[in-house]
């Protein structure tokens, strides 16, 4: 399985990674990749970019070393609600977007029930493409019901590389992994496969979450990143193309 665009990256502005656009732009080109998604870090993650940064990004340009850039972000999920940390009109205008639970943003109760609604409340959101690492045990989730909605929205699901590694900070990761992708074949509900890479040797490094796809044995079809007009045509942002 050869995947063509890698949908979830950050550079060194997120706060916590440690390459420029262009760099790691050149590392996709050496690895092979037509496209990478940057998708920084939204507002309230500590040492993360303004609201500025966002609505400028239309200055950077969309393709370096031959590679398609997909210039986006990554939203924090700030409660049961769905809220998050940026304006929808302002998300609507970017290239893609995920939306990812993160410790230090997140205010509310952690029980199954309370997160698995505030997911279901984000993917309503026409302006949200991804569900970011939905796998984290610190966040519980149902996740046929997750599976579920997805599919009614039209939401991705993302299978996170950086979460399965077995050196990560997230928790039963791949037993959550494995859950979720049973129930994304029982509804044919469409994932994505994102690296989470925080530096360049990281894009495009798949080994974990190609473990998890032969384990379940889930099928290529139900990838949306195999190809770059794949993907393109499952944001939900299409709609309005």
């Amino acid at each position: 399985m050869k995947i063509e665009i890698d949908t979830h990256s950050h550079t060194l502005v997120s706060g916590h990674a440690y390459n420029t656009i262009r760099e790691m732009a050149q590392m996709a080109s050496e690895k092979g990749l037509k496209g990478l998604a940057i998708t920084e870090h939204a507002p309230k993650m500590p040492g993360s970019v303004g609201l500025y940064y966002f609505q400028n990004l239309r200055v950077v340009p969309r393709e370096m070393y031959g590679v398609r850039l997909l210039l986006g972000t990554e939203l924090n999920i700030m409660d049961r609600e769905g809220t998050i940390d940026l304006p929808e009109s302002v998300v609507e205008e970017l290239d893609i977007s995920i939306a990812s639970i993160h410790p230090p943003c997140y205010v509310g109760e952690r029980t199954k029930e309370v997160i698995t609604e505030t997911f279901l409340n984000v993917m309503k959101k026409e302006c949200v493409d991804i569900i970011g690492h939905p796998d984290d045990g610190r966040f519980p989730v149902d996740y046929e019901r997750l599976v579920r909605t997805a599919k009614e929205t039209g939401t991705l699901l993302e299978v996170n590389n950086g979460s399965l590694n077995p050196g990560g900070f997230r928790q039963n990761t791949k037993e959550n992994a494995k859950k979720m992708l049973e129930y994304c074949k029982e509804y044919e509900t469409m994932v994505v496969l994102g690296t989470d890479a925080h530096v360049d040797v990281s894009i495009g490094d798949y080994r974990y979450v190609m473990e998890v796809l032969e384990e379940t044995h889930f099928p290529e079809e139900l990838i949306a990143n195999t190809s770059l007009e794949k993907l393109c045509s499952c944001l939900k942002r299409s709609r309005k193309a």
